[in-house]
């Protein structure tokens, strides 16, 4: 059977057991997976604004507001008004949060190593490559989607303009 045939249900696999994974982790410091990337973001980007947090995390800003609210109430954020607008108030991590971004990537980091079990630098490197180039594929989508539901790319131009590796990832 070709391998590449299951290769979206793999791939979703992979991603729930390694989200659910790390959320067993997280849980212990009592935080999901969306709000340990939400302070991870917000520690990058502090004073932003809500609706930009929401965009850099991926997640529909009604629900952001409803995270940031138990994060402020966990006293881990603090909203402060927006100097430029009465309306707009501004996201910054409070000297309770700070410290646990640190916790969120060691978390990650060990979730990571546990993954990559019995995988060498060098396989880990040529794959990481290859799922780069893969998301840069997929960014693509938004931009050029299908004609219709139903519609099949030609393979033949698809193969033409699909960009040469040069890593060799055949065994």
């Amino acid at each position: 059977m070709d391998k590449l045939k299951n290769f979206g249900f793999l791939l979703k696999d992979l991603s729930q057991r390694y989200v659910a994974r790390y959320e067993q982790r997280a849980s212990a410091i009592s935080l999901t997976l969306t709000q340990c990337k939400a302070l991870a973001e917000l520690q990058k980007n502090e004073g932003i604004s809500q609706v930009r947090l929401a965009e850099l995390t991926g997640v529909e800003p009604m629900t952001m507001v409803r995270i940031l609210d138990r994060m402020e109430s966990d006293r881990l954020i603090e909203r402060r008004p927006d100097p430029d607008d009465r309306r707009a108030r501004r996201l910054y991590l409070t000297d309770k949060g700070q410290p646990l971004v640190a916790e969120v990537w060691r978390m990650a980091e060990l979730t990571r190593a546990e993954l990559f079990t019995g995988i060498g630098q060098e396989e880990i490197q040529v794959f990481m490559r290859v799922l780069e180039q893969l998301h840069a594929n997929t960014s693509r989508f938004d931009s050029h989607p299908l004609a219709s539901a139903g519609a099949e790319p030609d393979s033949k131009a698809a193969a033409a303009r699909a960009p040469r590796s040069a890593v060799n990832t055949s065994r």
